[in-house]
């Protein structure tokens, strides 16, 4: 009997891939109103996320976002409006050209999706009819003009500057993200466990390109081209 493949396990869920949602702090969604001003009150490290998280009071009510750089304790964060300054929300259609934003939602009300690791940000590009906005992965992306941003550039961009220096610390920084700190290689596995593992050498001792069609057990390697339209 071979095993399921890694990426098998880890959507199956269990101990080893469960996410420790006792630690994590908060889903960090923008706020569900569309007008108001808040005051930062603190600025807190979470567990799970590569940013720091600000503690807003919203009139009585306590919210967590995530921290642009710049923001400070005391700072206001104006939720609507067209007042450009680091860490206010807005709608994308009030947004200059040119002004880097982060957490937009791909749908007006979801609560932000994108650009949310610490030191991205994406850059409106035009507005119209659709908003045009470059992502951090250089792709050009079409928002709907009532979609939602934060302002400015996620803080805590230069986390990588400092080396994780020992295992023990990157096993513990990868278990707050429910991911495993250890990979092995299909060629490296016995034919049971990997469709490329086998042989008295590694290699893949095949084609490693699957079609989009293939089960679960045999979509590994690579997957061919989307067919243009």
């Amino acid at each position: 009997m071979g095993k399921r493949l890694i990426t098998q396990r880890r959507g199956r869920g269990g101990p080893q891939y469960r996410s420790p949602s006792h630690r994590h702090v908060d889903d960090v969604r923008l706020p569900p109103f569309d007008e108001g001003v808040g005051t930062v009150k603190d600025l807190i490290q979470a567990p799970g996320r590569t940013s720091p998280l600000a503690v807003i009071d919203f009139n009585g009510v306590t919210d967590y976002q995530l921290a642009a750089a710049g923001t400070k304790v005391g700072q206001k964060i104006y939720v609507g409006g067209e007042k450009v300054a680091a860490g206010n929300i807005t709608r994308l259609s009030r947004i200059p050209e040119g002004t880097a934003i982060h957490n937009i939602e791909s749908k007006p009300g979801d609560g932000g999706k994108y650009a949310k690791t610490a030191g991205s940000s994406a850059t409106v590009v035009s507005r119209g009819e659709k908003v045009v906005v470059l992502m951090p992965s250089g792709a050009m992306k079409e928002f709907n003009p009532e979609c939602r941003a934060a302002i400015g550039v996620v803080a805590g961009g230069g986390r990588g500057d400092k080396p994780l220096a020992k295992a023990g610390k990157n096993y513990l920084t990868l278990r707050s993200r429910s991911t495993a700190n250890k990979k092995v290689s299909g060629v490296a596995m016995n034919a049971a466990d990997h469709p490329h593992g086998g042989g008295s050498h590694p290699h893949v001792g095949g084609p490693n390109c699957q079609k989009r069609t293939a089960s679960p057990g045999q979509k590994v390697g690579f997957l061919p081209k989307k067919k243009r339209k």
